[in-house]
């Protein structure tokens, strides 16, 4: 495949990085305004937003309800989890449960629209959010309940007398996007602060001072105070990360000044000791009167944080890895207040799984989502011709016309597949080389960009490529390394990608191909779960999502199960171009933002803060 220079590798990342840092720059005085009490342009949108959320069995009339008027609630339990349901009672409060007054167990009516119920609800002037859940029994400890995976259903309203409360959530993490990445982590640290930030909250992060830090990343750097732990000295750094204040602890052993972040033997010693420092400088702010609301640790290397004393700050943690620290989970998972996994299936599929199996009481799964300011196809530079949903057909055949020319692939009509993925046992190496031969098979191209640490899996995909070439010259391109640009274009000039795993906690890749108005062919595990939906057979569990069908899965591990699958996608590109195309306008205008995970992680912040009230 033809290479990009190394100028024009120069000349896009600096175009992106202006681009990344004039949306930041809206995303920052938008937060200003909100944390002032001003209302911005956006505001209103965005709940209107949350309040449709869910729309295929819960919402509300008017979508925004007035304070101190009437409110109806409508909910459909055959598209919900209390499906069958013949009674049905709503109850919940105020204000997050923060408000004197509570909404007691309701009957809600049948209307005349089948399958659909009402109750109307009289909203205090000084109601700002309305806060329930729904059950088919009026009595506590009976029957079933909906309660959005214990979180409950929360409704912004309009024209209340009181303000909306900021949290103070201070995340502790080893590593944050872009200064300390070393996997996917470090992405969720960053998006999810942002996330919180956009939406009025106050978050700080708190990471170690490793010598490996990305500095020219760090904005006004600069060292604020020092304490002393564990009969180590400890200094402490401030600075600002994608518009993030972050603090940086920096114990004057050396621990952290190896050159790397994991790797060492001592890595469970060195970030248990920074864990427990983080817990001392919680309890130092606290002494200021400068306690966080909550304080959430991400995966197994600060999890001992939350064994420590934290001034009674509620406490969350987030697991990202089961397959490393099963001690240190099941520690964290048993000291805070809530656990949480990187989405709804993959919290089901670990449920047994001994550091968590004890705790399902407080243990729920958040999908993860994209930056849309880096995957953005109407303002990506690595494009050949910027689109949006309404001009989608017309960008993508610009993006499918360049990834051929510079992969020297033939002009023809026809299914472009592509795969971008580290090429590892996880990701189903021998469903992914199944979906080679399959598209190849059935008249279509293919494209994959990725690499094997393993040098026989290497290997394997390097005589893939060979062969493939042979039989199919001009079809297939194999390019083995990481190259984002050529990412960008892959997901533009794809008409599929296929993400094949045998398992995967969530996964960015298929967000990212819809975003790009590329169909996904998944293997049905975790998060590919959660966000792929078959045009065949997923129609209720879509329905129940609050989503359209959008791709193709299937549930297997065997490569029958993938051939038959894609035989199906396949046949769908060549005998109706109308309904793909309009499976590509709808996949882009669905949101894979973190407009919505940041929604449910203050909801289950907010959970524990104050518990639902029966």
């Amino acid at each position: 495949a033809e290479r990009l220079t190394l100028q024009h590798l120069l000349d896009a990342n600096k175009k992106r990085d202006k681009m990344v840092e004039q949306n930041m720059c809206s995303s920052l005085r938008a937060v200003t305004l909100r944390n002032l009490g001003v209302r911005t342009p956006d505001m209103e949108q965005r709940e209107i937003r949350r309040a449709t959320r869910f729309n295929n069995f819960l919402y509300c009339h008017p979508t925004l309800p007035k304070a101190g008027e009437d409110v109806m609630v409508f909910y459909s339990p055959d598209h919900s989890p209390l499906k069958g349901a013949q009674e049905l009672y709503i109850y919940g409060g105020w204000n997050r449960h923060a408000h004197p007054l509570i909404v007691p167990a309701t009957l809600m009516e049948p209307t005349t629209e089948p399958e659909w119920f009402c109750a109307t609800l009289q909203v205090p002037p000084d109601a700002h959010i309305l806060d329930l859940v729904i059950k088919d029994s009026p009595y506590e400890g009976q029957g079933r309940v909906d309660d959005h995976h214990r979180m409950g259903y929360h409704f912004p309203t309009k024209g209340s007398k009181s303000p909306h409360q900021i949290l103070h959530i201070l995340h502790t993490a080893v590593e944050m996007a872009p200064v300390a990445k070393v996997g996917g982590m470090g992405d969720v640290v960053t998006a999810l602060s942002r996330a919180l930030q956009e939406k009025g909250h106050r978050v700080d992060v708190v990471l170690p001072k490793f010598d490996i830090l990305k500095y020219d990343q760090i904005s006004n750097l600069h060292k604020v105070d020092s304490f002393e732990y564990d009969n180590v000295k400890i200094a402490v750094w401030t600075g600002t990360v994608e518009e993030v204040n972050v603090t940086f602890l920096d114990p004057q052993n050396g621990m952290f000044c190896h050159g790397c972040i994991y790797g060492r033997n001592d890595d469970h010693v060195r970030f248990g000791f920074f864990a427990r420092a983080t817990a001392c400088w919680v309890r130092i702010l606290a002494s200021r009167g400068d306690r966080p609301d909550v304080v959430h640790a991400h995966d197994w290397q600060t999890g001992p944080a939350l064994w420590d004393d934290l001034s009674q700050a509620r406490t969350a943690f987030t697991i990202h890895n089961l397959e490393y620290g099963a001690d240190l989970i099941a520690g964290a998972m048993a000291a805070a207040d809530i656990g949480t996994t990187v989405s709804p299936s993959y919290a089901q599929e670990v449920k047994h799984h001994g550091s968590v199996s004890q705790h399902q009481h407080k243990f729920t799964g958040i999908i993860n989502g994209i930056d849309y300011t880096i995957w953005d196809p109407s303002n990506d530079i690595f494009i050949p011709s910027p689109y949006d949903f309404q001009t989608v057909v017309e960008g993508k055949a610009a993006a499918k016309h360049e990834l051929r020319s510079r992969l020297r692939m033939e002009q023809r009509e026809a299914c472009l597949m592509g795969v971008v993925s580290r090429l590892v046992g996880q990701k189903g190496i021998h469903l992914i080389k199944e979906t080679c031969w399959k598209t190849l098979e059935g008249g279509g191209q293919f494209v994959l960009l990725g690499s094997a640490p393993d040098p026989r899996i290497q290997g394997e995909f390097e005589q893939l490529a060979y062969e493939a070439s042979k039989h199919y010259p001009g079809q297939v391109a194999h390019v083995f390394n990481y190259d984002e640009p050529l990412s960008h274009l892959i997901y533009s000039g794809s008409d599929m990608i296929a993400v094949p795993s045998l398992f995967e906690p969530c996964g960015l890749t298929q967000m990212i191909a819809m975003r790009y108005g590329a169909v996904p062919f998944v293997r049905r595990t975790g998060g590919l779960r959660d966000s792929v939906f078959d045009v065949d057979d997923d129609q209720e569990r879509a329905m129940v999502a609050s989503l359209e069908p959008n791709g193709f899965s299937f549930d297997g591990t065997d490569e029958g199960s993938c051939s038959y699958a894609l035989s199906r996608a396949l046949h769908y590109w060549r005998t109706d171009r109308e309904y793909w195309n309009s499976l590509a306008r709808l996949n882009m205008e669905q949101d894979w933002s973190w407009n919505y995970p940041a929604m449910d992680y203050i909801d289950s912040y907010f959970s524990i803060l104050r518990p639902i009230r029966s």
